[in-house]
Formats: structure tokens, sequence, C-alpha cells
């Protein structure tokens, strides 16, 4: 393995829980935000983006990695990360 295509495995990897503890957050305080109206300000939006954004980082992390390694992936893997982008995708027609 080169050390570029070490670090981007690191970056993928470390980057996931990013995206997890972000994630985690925002539906938190959108679940709050729910039942108490004090929690619906325009910070938590703006926490939304930024947590859905990150999944699009994290995909393009991986994406790296993988073209990079030129190595087969876990499928699993990948269709889980496109699934997470085209979640975001619904979710923002919606």
């Amino acid at each position: 393995m080169t050390p570029l295509a070490l670090s981007l495995h690191d970056a993928h990897a470390g980057f996931a829980w990013v995206v997890v503890v972000a994630n985690a957050v925002v539906g938190v305080w959108a679940l709050g935000a729910h039942w108490l109206a004090t929690l619906r300000v325009r910070a938590m939006w703006v926490a939304i983006v930024v947590a859905e954004v990150s999944i699009f980082g994290q995909v393009a992390l991986g994406v790296a990695n993988l073209a990079r390694n030129r190595a087969p992936g876990d499928d699993f893997h990948i269709f889980y990360g496109f699934v997470a982008l085209i979640t975001v995708g619904i979710l923002y027609g919606y």
C-alpha cells in the first residue's frame, strides 16, 4: 500500500465517526425540536445541512480510496455508501 492509499483509508475510517456523530446529534436535536419550539432555530438547519453534506465527503473519500487502491471493495460497504447518498437526495426532495 502506498502512503497516499493508507492515508485515504485512514481518513475514510476516521471521518466515518464524524458522519455518524454529526448525524446522531442533529437527529436528536431535530427530534427534540419536534416537541420543544425553543429548539427550532436556524442553527439547527445549518447543522443538519453540514451533517448531510458530510455524507458526500465520506462517500468521496471512499471512492477515492477504492480508486487509489485499485482493489475490489466490499460490495455491501459500497452499496450502503451510495444508499446514504440517495437517502440524502430523497430527504432533500421531500
